[in-house]
């Protein structure tokens, strides 16, 4: 009996197979609230009247019984509202519209790392590290995003002008290495991008988004490989006896 197992002196086992966990991956972000100064449910907010005719909008798009399906949109609303960032108080206000419970709006604003829980930056600069971007050189601009603020990931510059974050997928795989900057994308950067696109910034400039290589969105940087030639008429290589 547990023939790949041998007892030894003081009841100790041999040869015993040992578990091993990989390294925990934590986010820079804390997602259970804590009330701070900036942050707390004593602080009121509501929609301003343009956002509010927006928020009546968007509930109207949903039929009765649904509109629970509005939350996302719009604590997107009420983050934009407040600077970037989702206070307790914004949660609040989109449970009250929803005719929800408290409970149901926080499960979803600490679930989407979309929803910034903390007060940021005027910039809020994405570094997207995930596998595509990683081997296109991402650890070199996210170095080089750290260097030229002089701030770490989850940490905000003291003038509150930028805020840094390493995240995961952004979608723009193809575009390898690229950065998200609030709304705009920055794509197949070099070191010498970025550092521009930081340095505008800082001038209070835009820079323009996009690749940074010449190519137009996802385009092939050559010649197109595919897709030369008309497509087929109906019915093109399908057997005779279908």
């Amino acid at each position: 009996m547990l023939s790949n197992l041998r007892r030894v002196s003081q009841g100790v086992w041999r040869n015993a197979r040992a578990i091993q966990t990989s390294a925990v991956q934590r986010h820079d972000s804390l997602f259970v609230h804590r009330d701070s100064p900036e942050d707390n449910p004593d602080i009121p907010f509501e929609f301003n009247a343009e956002n509010k005719k927006r928020a009546e909008a968007i509930i109207a798009i949903y039929p009765d019984g649904h509109t629970r399906g509005a939350m996302i949109p719009l604590l997107d609303l009420a983050q934009r509202q407040n600077g970037g960032w989702l206070p307790i108080s914004g949660m609040h206000h989109v449970a009250d519209l929803l005719k929800l419970p408290r409970m149901r709006v926080y499960e979803v604003a600490t679930f989407y790392t979309m929803f910034i829980r903390k007060p940021i930056g005027k910039y809020h600069v994405q570094v997207c590290t995930t596998t595509p971007c990683w081997l296109r050189g991402s650890t070199e601009i996210l170095d080089c995003v750290k260097s030229k603020l002089g701030i770490n990931v989850g940490e905000t510059t003291p003038d509150k002008m930028f805020t840094i974050s390493e995240v995961e997928c952004l979608g723009a795989c193809v575009n390898a290495p690229m950065i998200q900057v609030n709304d705009n994308y920055y794509e197949d950067l070099s070191i010498k991008d970025t550092e521009e696109i930081l340095d505008k910034l800082k001038k209070g400039e835009q820079p323009k988004p996009g690749p940074r290589n010449g190519r137009f969105a996802a385009e092939p940087l050559g010649e197109l490989t595919s897709l030369k030639e008309e497509p087929k008429g109906p019915g093109f290589g399908v057997q005779a006896g279908l």
